[in-house]
């Protein structure tokens, strides 16, 4: 197929008014071929204004068709094959079999949602029939349904440049939920975007959809963005990455005369919570399934276990010295772009050179966009007197915190921000000791693992990958599973409507099939 640097408009491949960038090959710092061209705001305000154009007729299209349209995306991706897989290679400097895997989840994630649009609950059908009689009021017929926002705009993150991209979870979940699509590629991997574009693009076609359905824009820098949150016909945003890049678009997004929701998957440390009798069974076994954990994917994903927090003795001193090896025997590994690596050393550097903190391993720098893995140490007393001291660093480092008691981790996980994961490595016999950590825990996060590693997030109905903020702008929603077609429904109740003018999941019988509730009662 070749990529091309073209935008995706309107079923059409259009060459952009702005001035073309490069990829970069983070492995080698070296320039790919192809300019890309970028949006400037006639091309985002096209883009928009069919997504608008197209919203009416795709919110309204039948289950079958819009499950269709999600595994005929999926089919296009997988039809892809090598071409994109060596793209994405060279662009984010990952290995092939993570970007396999990756492929793998994004064609699941699809599937996930084709079975959800055609079990259709998540129209979320209620009845409350007329009641004429009532007194000494009658109630009247009403009857409610979820239907789609409007258009929403996505922004494709920069560590996974499938799962979490122009296909990823943001994009399938607001077309499952009936929302057209705008998606701002990464300019890290450019070329992987365009060609998962594309293969939406042909899908859009072949299942007879308006082309508005789906764009794909692309440009340096933060203005193509900043016009998509801004134009009146988008009505939800959808973003993965920093907490400067997601606080902006939620101050751009507010400041508008109709303010629409920013669900922005930002900041978060996953501390890993270390119980003494865990510790005492097995310390070293525990270090190194943390430190797996610490530098997969070089420390690049959103659930990096960033702190790991104990109460001191002989088991904590025994993890800190297994983890501590651990780390030094951990080689360096290619970042995602120079601009994450050089971000990545700033923070490193910070610990390094504070009086508070302990240096346990620190793998030595090499040459070009390598992060090295690091571990640190802090006194529970010094971290809440500086919190900003256990704030995230992307990238594969952690902080280990020595506490005195377990009412000092207690103090510590309160003090924390909100989290999108929290891991308890604990034994049976911790179990009271967890009790209170547990309570202050739900209120901060949004997963609670028990006897595993946070990095791994799980596509399935019953996942949650969100958390108060800053992990998310919104603690009531998650981007992965079944729930993320949430963010993009938003309730319509009608009131003694003719049966002629009912929506069909609505209507007496049922002609959908679709899971209500009629009079409190499940049908």
């Amino acid at each position: 197929m070749g990529v091309r640097g073209v935008l995706l408009i309107g079923g059409e491949e259009v060459v952009g008014s702005q001035a073309g960038v490069y990829a970069v090959n983070p492995a080698t710092g070296a320039e790919l071929e192809t300019a890309f061209t970028g949006a400037g705001d006639g091309e985002v305000s096209r883009a928009c204004t069919l997504a608008a154009a197209a919203f009416d007729a795709y919110r309204e299209t039948s289950q079958s068709v819009r499950a269709a349209f999600l595994r005929t995306i999926g089919e296009g991706i997988v039809a892809l094959g090598d071409e994109l897989i060596e793209r994405a290679m060279a662009e984010s400097g990952l290995p092939r079999p993570r970007l396999e895997g990756e492929r793998g989840r994004t064609v699941g994630q699809l599937e996930m949602f084709a079975d959800i649009v055609e079990r259709g609950a998540f129209l979320g059908a209620v009845i409350d029939t007329a009641q004429p009689e009532r007194k000494p009021l009658p109630r009247p017929d009403l009857r409610l349904r979820r239907i789609a926002v409007g258009p929403v705009a996505v922004f494709g993150a920069s560590n996974f440049p499938l799962a979490f991209s122009v296909a990823g979870g943001d994009t399938a979940s607001a077309l499952a939920a009936g929302c057209p699509v705008v998606v701002k590629a990464h300019p890290a991997h450019p070329g992987t975007s365009e060609l998962v574009g594309r293969a939406i693009q042909d899908a859009v076609k072949k299942c007879g959809l308006p082309a508005g359905v789906f764009a794909l824009l692309g440009g340096a820098g933060n203005a193509v963005g900043e016009a998509m949150v801004r134009h009146p016909a988008i009505k939800a945003v959808g973003f993965t990455g920093s907490r400067a890049g997601g606080l902006a678009l939620m101050h751009i997004a507010a400041a508008r005369p109709e303010p629409i929701p920013v669900y922005a998957e930002m900041s978060s440390v996953n501390p890993v919570f270390l119980m003494e009798h865990a510790l005492a069974d097995d310390a070293a076994l525990l270090a190194k399934g943390f430190v797996d954990s610490l530098v997969l994917g070089v420390g690049q994903f959103c659930t990096n276990p960033g702190l790991a927090i104990g109460v001191e003795g002989d088991g904590f001193s025994r993890f800190a010295a297994a983890a501590a090896e651990e780390v030094a025997g951990r080689g360096a590994g290619t970042m995602l772009s120079p601009a994450i690596h050089a971000a990545y050393t700033r923070g490193v550097e910070r610990l390094a050179s504070c009086d508070q903190v302990t240096t346990l391993a620190r793998v030595e720098e090499v040459s070009g966009s390598k992060g090295a893995p690091a571990l640190f140490a802090i006194a529970a007393a010094d971290l809440l007197a500086k919190p900003e001291l256990g704030e995230e660093i992307f990238g594969p480092s952690s902080l280990l915190v020595r506490c005195n008691t377990a009412e000092q981790m207690q103090q510590v996980a309160e003090q924390m921000e909100g989290q999108l994961t929290a891991t308890l490595l604990a034994a049976d016999a911790d179990a009271e000791a967890l009790r209170p950590l547990l309570q202050i825990l739900e209120r901060k996060v949004g997963r609670i693992v028990y006897n595993g590693y946070p990095t791994g997030v799980e596509v399935a109905w019953a996942m949650v990958h969100g958390g108060p903020f800053p992990a998310t702008t919104d603690s009531r929603t998650t981007s992965v599973g079944g729930g993320a077609i949430e963010r993009f429904l938003r309730p319509v109740s009608y009131q003694n409507l003719p049966p002629g003018l009912l929506p069909e999941v609505l209507q007496d019988g049922n002609p959908l099939k679709a899971p209500r509730v009629v009079d409190r009662t499940a049908e």
